[in-house]
């Protein structure tokens, strides 16, 4: 069985593609190569900056020949039926099979397909392969319509076994393959021909090119360490920098620099980001300090100076970005220690969203929203509302202008260079998380409050204009900024009823869509909102105190808010299944869950989630819910075809067997035990008393008969039922369990 070797050889890849056109090379080609009869044992695909390699090994060398039979019209058919079916089989009449069936003969094909030589699928599945590769930006050179990611120069593709090599004939837009390559750009530029990969991986290694991005970064890293170690420091771990470095060179030798001395004391985090984002340099700090001291570069060849000429370069380059950024930094600071406010008017200017205001509107929604928070979660009223107002103040600074990832972290330094509380700065670094899924979670309650607020008012914000996530479009990060919420409230533990802060902050966000809500009314409208807990006060309850306002604006929001809320809500609850997915909760047991009270309290729901997904994976739990819902089917049929509802008066006095008295007792038990542990929360104990009813109810619909004849004991045995239903019913509204 021959391997194949394909190179396809072009100007510098850039190294954001290089991986994903590796893996859409491999999976093309061998796509291409099966669909065609091809098999192969394996295939790797390989990238430099300069070249797509794939090697597969033990590929046929020919596609199997076919034999495919065909069943035909009858004996006798329409001619034109018959000159049809030939059509399509490729056959004459003669070739055709007569066969006796039972309802007649008929005529059978048999079509034979010949096998054809690899080289020959090879050539047409890389040409394809070629001309409609996915690049996500490309480019047409010269004369050609070829489009590339950059000019084509040459395609290597060869055919490889124990009687020697073959070309592969192909021709693409004036490129001819053949079985040469060249190796590095500038160390050993001239072409040479290879046999087979183990050739060709050998003589480009030996023309100063690395094959193996793998091998590449290794080689990167581990040099990059051993001379930070040789110097007391440590090289900032940044995979995605390393892998980046790793494609923008095939011969990587790695060099350690000099920052000069006035940059030292700018902070670690804006040397760090200017040194990646504009040199793609690696950071080297003191570990005793922390303080950013040198410079990791990759060159991407050798010199007779060892690298001199080449650092000289790129430190006089970064001594001018470094200045650019100690600029800025004392800039900022000299603004931030004589009054910080002034960026946070300034983004009275901003234009935060259309309908929704500027950016310092939303900040006073949020102030609002943190201090309303505080209390329940722990932080301090007025320093809530103070770190909420310095929080997004940093966005004017001159340094998150230029880097706009070190928003927050550049907010922290200048807050505290202001003269405030480190509580208080912290939450301009920490508000935005968690961002993601591995993000840390807040843990200070004045962060908490402050990051709590500024997602909720986001996500009132947009509820509030109807521009809501639909399918995969969620152009605002709602679903995010959701999950964020989940993860503020569970991993703090608190208990916080979710409903009343919605209404408030869509009360907000309506204020600022509407300016015909005056603010005093708006104000007063808040505090109703804060005394009932939820949006259920009528007009006529409130309004002495809201002198002013149209009952028809009243009534209006009335309607709106809470219809807003509960569909917020209920975007909340499918968040959470995506939340408890990783922990094999499932969607029907959450299901079971938000239907009983006090479900906007996401940390109840989720502990009580948590208990009853114990209990159904054992199997008393199992059979309990299926018992539960054959009680709840029996009494839900006879109370509709009586007409009543069977919800009290069983008593034991009328029970029969032992089955049937011993139910009775333990439902009593039962209900004296969870009664309790719902009330302590405690929702394993009451999930576990829920549990130990499965045998009894087991036993009793072994023995008894529900609908017997006599009707007293059928009432006594439905409202028995009624009981089961009842107890277990406080738990979890358990006929939500599938299955």
């Amino acid at each position: 069985m021959p391997d194949l070797l394909i190179e396809l050889f072009s100007e510098e890849i850039p190294a954001r593609m290089q991986a994903r056109a590796g893996e859409d090379l491999k999976k093309r080609i061998t796509d291409g190569l099966v669909e065609a009869g091809l098999t192969y044992a394996s295939a790797a695909a390989l990238t430099t900056p300069r070249r797509l390699t794939l090697a597969i090994e033990g590929l046929l060398a020919e596609s199997p020949t076919i034999r495919e039979e065909r069943k035909g019209p009858k004996v006798g058919a329409p001619d034109k039926a018959i000159e049809g079916f030939l059509r399509g089989a490729g056959l004459t009449r003669d070739q055709l099979e007569e066969r006796d069936r039972p309802k007649g003969a008929v005529y059978f094909a048999t079509i034979e397909k010949a096998g054809r030589p690899a080289a020959e699928i090879i050539a047409e599945v890389l040409e394809a392969t070629i001309r409609n590769f996915p690049w996500p930006k490309s480019m047409r050179w010269g004369a050609g319509s070829m489009r590339w990611v950059r000019p084509l120069h040459s395609i290597l593709c060869i055919l490889t076994d124990e009687a020697g090599v073959q070309v592969v004939p192909l021709e693409v837009e004036g490129i001819t393959s053949g079985d040469t390559t060249e190796g590095h750009r500038f160390m050993a530029p001239n072409r040479f021909s290879v046999t087979s990969f183990e050739d060709y991986a050998a003589k480009l290694k030996r023309a100063f090119v690395v094959l193996s991005p793998e091998e590449r970064a290794e080689h990167i890293w581990n040099d990059a360490q051993n001379m930070a170690f040789a110097a007391g420091l440590e090289v900032v771990d940044d995979k995605g920098l390393l892998a980046e470095v790793a494609g923008l060179v095939e011969w990587p030798v790695v060099l350690m620099g000099q920052i000069d001395e006035e940059f030292l004391e700018l902070p670690p985090e804006v040397l760090q980001t200017s040194m990646k984002e504009h040199q793609k340099f690696f950071s080297v700090k003191n570990p005793k300090t922390g303080r950013i001291e040198r410079f990791i570069t990759v060159a991407n060849r050798e010199t007779a100076d060892n690298g001199a000429t080449i650092l000289a370069g790129n430190q006089k380059v970064l001594s001018a970005r470094l200045a650019d950024a100690k600029f800025f930094w004392e800039n900022d600071l000299r603004v931030a220690k004589s009054d910080i406010a002034q960026w946070t008017r300034a983004l009275e200017n901003v234009t935060f969203q259309n309908k929704l205001g500027t950016q310092a509107e939303r900040i006073d929604r949020i102030a609002a929203l943190a201090r309303e928070l505080a209390p329940v979660i722990g932080a301090d009223a007025d320093q809530a509302e103070k770190a909420a107002r310095l929080a997004k103040a940093d966005l004017n600074s001159e340094m998150v202008y230029e880097f706009p990832e070190l928003q927050g972290l550049m907010g922290r330094y200048y807050i505290e260079a202001a003269g405030e509380d480190a509580a208080v700065a912290a939450v301009a670094q920490e508000h935005y998380s968690p961002l993601g899924p591995s993000d840390d979670v807040p843990t200070a309650p004045l962060s908490v409050a402050v990051a709590l607020a500024d997602k909720l008012d986001t996500l009132t914000g947009f509820w509030a204009i109807d521009e809501k996530p639909t399918g995969s479009k969620d152009p605002f990060a709602l679903r995010r900024s959701a999950l964020g919420v989940i993860r503020l409230i569970v991993n703090n533990n608190l208990r916080l009823r979710l409903d009343r802060f919605f209404d408030s902050q869509l009360v907000r966000a309506e204020s600022a869509i509407n300016d015909a809500l005056p603010e005093t009314n708006v104000r007063d409208l808040l505090e109703e909102i804060a005394e009932h807990g939820v949006f259920g006060a009528s007009y006529q309850t409130v309004k002495e105190k809201l002198e002013g306002l149209p009952a028809t604006a009243f009534l209006e929001l009335e309607k709106k808010v809470p219809d807003a809320s509960d569909d917020l809500l209920s975007f909340f609850h499918d968040r959470l299944k995506v939340f408890l997915r990783d922990e094999g909760i499932r969607h029907d047991v959450i299901d079971a869950c938000i239907a009983m009270e006090g479900n906007d309290d996401l940390n109840l729901l989720v502990k009580r989630a948590r208990a009853l997904n114990a209990v159904i994976a054992t199997e008393d739990g199992e059979n309990l819910v299926q018992g539960f819902k054959r009680a709840n089917n029996i009494l839900s049929q006879a109370e509709e075809k009586d007409g009543v509802e069977y919800s009290y008066g069983a008593d034991v006095k009328f029970a029969e067997t032992d089955s049937e008295k011993a139910l009775f007792a333990v439902l009593d038990a039962a209900e004296a035990k969870i009664d309790p542990a719902l009330k302590a929360e405690d929702f394993p104990a009451a999930m576990a008393a829920m549990a130990e009813l499965r045998k009894p109810v087991d036993a009793f619909f072994e023995d008894v008969q529900v609908n017997t004849e006599n009707d007293i004991l059928r009432r006594n045995r439905l409202n028995l039922l009624s009981q089961i239903r009842k107890v277990c019913s406080s738990v979890a509204d358990l006929t939500r369990i599938e299955g």
